[in-house]
């Protein structure tokens, strides 16, 4: 009753159009039960009576009556469609947009190929529910009202003993019914879980070929396609067992109702009319109840697939707004951490994190896997929110300030770039008002504009899915131009050329020197050849700060920066590298 209630509210803003359509189906309903009446007439006046007046009025009312069924409904089909392709449309929207408002740790914790499967499979599901089995249920409804009204005005005591039967009937679909929502939910369950294996193979076809794994994947998506199979049968025979049960419980019904009725006509207490009519009412009126148990079925897989729907637009997110919070403005881009601590689940990642960063100062942060660098830069931007203590940006709590006024002061270029399906113009001005003399500027400065203008169709070429188009050096510097385009006093590199080659390396760092210029930047890198002429050199051991100070200083010391570097530098000769601010040799 929960999910009902729920899905009524997306009916609220169309009331007038579902009211207009329930209209329309009470006439076409009400059809059904003219038509049983007039059997009567049929019967007594035209075939008994033989009378000729009536054998030319009958059709001509038969022919108007199906004329007036069929207006009506084509205006309940119409009016029900729109209603629940709208209800539908807002449901998937609201879907999307709680998707959303979920913080990283939603998405670190559920496949993308889940998310999908809600949105497309799921949703579809419900719109089924919403518009075609709910029209066909009010639809049943309303005709077997009309045909129980015939079948009680022609014979009340007929009617008793045939409608004994009736709580026989709601049996089975009401126990059917609490069946197929249990198999419903499993269906969704295995519809998103093989949703999710494709969604990763697909992608993955790189290395699923490289390492010959074809025959593997074949074995696994084999296997999760006969769970599906299992469970779609266990439905399937739920179904098969429904159809024949109500059959036997209606074939009672008639059975009983010919004996009867039979019986009523040779003592000449009812005349062949009114038990043909009476007849043809009772067996209109099975093919209603038979027709509501069907869509039951296809409601109750429905409700299936709104709940797994209402479990992410009912889940409250855990970064949220404080009530109040205000408008963080353009800032200077002095971040402080005051004893900052962070658990992912149970896990403590911080600890007691103590880190000022000045103005337009460049910060480095080193440390082996796994100690905090990436969750430590996470923080300030609140993709997660701290367990513990303080981040303040030009002293105010990140926490105190709207989520979409603290983001617009940071920009991030980071390892895996994320260039969409979109025009590289678009890519670049992502998330600000497009204008094309500034975009070409900072492509200008990322040393992308020159395979820019090669590109078939310049700024208006598509980079294709993730940038497969471009170069993995290329789509970096659309990430460093569109990270210049947004033109934020605080800038987060996360790992932003360890994926590159060496020549696209020497690009892009030169690209990176022009994005530094005149902002607060934190740089996560495990190769330390890109970060000796940073400000300051922060090093994490399990979750902790270590060790803070320039390059030459950590190098003198013996402590864990110096292990890293020998490590990274043992046997390799003296070579030029690039260095963050400036050329220099090391």
């Amino acid at each position: 009753m929960a999910l009902y209630l729920k899905l009524l509210k997306f009916l609220k803003p169309y009331r007038k159009k579902l009211v207009f359509a329930m209209i329309c189906m009470s006439f076409v309903s009400a059809t059904q039960g003219i038509m049983a009446f007039i059997v009567k007439f049929v019967m007594d006046d035209i075939f008994i009576k033989k009378d000729a007046t009536m054998l030319y009025f009958i059709p001509a009312g038969v022919i108007l009556l199906f004329l007036f069924k069929g207006f009506f409904f084509y205006l309940q089909a119409y009016f029900m469609g729109y209603v629940g392709q709208r209800v539908v449309t807002d449901i998937r929207n609201l879907l999307f947009v709680r998707l959303q408002q979920q913080p990283l740790s939603y998405f670190d914790k559920t496949p993308t190929g889940q998310s999908i499967s809600r949105i497309i499979n799921d949703v579809t599901l419900v719109q089924n529910t919403v518009s075609d089995s709910v029209t066909a249920v009010l639809i049943d409804v309303f005709s077997i009202i009309g045909l129980v009204g015939v079948v009680f005005y022609r014979d009340w005591w007929l009617a008793s003993i045939a409608f004994i039967v009736l709580p026989i009937a709601i049996y089975p679909i009401v126990s059917f019914g609490k069946k197929l929502r249990k198999v419903g939910t499993k269906t969704q369950k295995s519809v998103a879980r093989l949703t999710s294996f494709l969604h990763e193979t697909i992608t993955g076809q790189r290395i699923v070929k490289a390492f010959s794994m074809e025959h593997y994947e074949n074995e696994r998506f084999k296997g999760e396609n006969e769970e599906m199979f299992r469970i779609i049968m266990k439905r399937t025979k739920i179904r098969a067992l429904s159809h024949p049960v109500m059959e036997i419980i209606g074939g009672i019904a008639i059975a009983i109702t010919i004996w009867y009725g039979g019986n009523e006509v040779i003592s000449g207490r009812s005349t062949p009319g009114s038990f043909f009519s009476f007849t043809t009412a009772l067996l209109l009126l099975y093919e209603p109840i038979k027709k509501l148990n069907k869509e039951n079925h296809n409601i109750q897989q429905g409700l299936a697939a709104s709940q797994r729907v209402f479990e992410v637009i009912d889940r409250v997110p855990e970064i949220q707004e404080k009530p109040g919070a205000v408008d963080l403005g353009k800032v200077e881009g002095i971040v402080e951490f005051n004893d900052v601590s962070f658990k992912y689940d149970d896990k403590m990642v911080l600890h007691n994190i103590n880190l000022r960063i000045e103005k337009n100062e460049v910060i480095a942060l080193v440390g082996e896997s796994g100690v905090g660098k990436t969750t430590l830069a996470n923080l300030i931007p609140r993709f997660y929110d701290i367990t513990k203590g303080r981040i303040e940006i030009d002293g105010i709590d990140v926490r105190d300030v709207t989520l979409p006024s603290l983001r617009q002061n940071i920009a991030l270029v980071s390892q895996d770039v994320i260039l969409f399906n979109d025009t590289i113009r678009n890519n670049i001005a992502y998330g600000v008002t497009p204008d094309m003399e500034k975009i070409e500027e900072a492509a200008t400065m990322a040393f992308a504009h020159e395979f820019i203008i090669k590109l078939p169709k310049g700024y208006d070429t598509v980079a294709g899915e993730k940038g497969v188009r471009l170069s993995g050096g290329q789509k970096q510097r659309i990430a460093i131009a569109r990270a210049l385009y947004k033109n934020a006093p605080i800038l987060i590199l996360d790992e932003a050329t360890s994926s590159l080659d060496a020549v696209s390396e020497v690009e892009v760092q030169r690209a990176l020197e022009n994005l530094m210029k005149g902002r607060t930047t934190i740089i996560i890198a495990h190769r330390l050849s890109t970060i000796i002429n940073a400000n300051r050199i922060i090093v994490f051991e399990k979750g902790k700060i270590v060790q803070i100070g320039a390059h030459n200083n950590l190098i003198e010391a013996d402590g864990p920066y110096r292990r890293l570097y020998e490590l990274q530098f043992k046997d390799r000769p003296q070579k030029k590298i690039m260095k963050i601010g400036k050329k220099s040799h090391v």
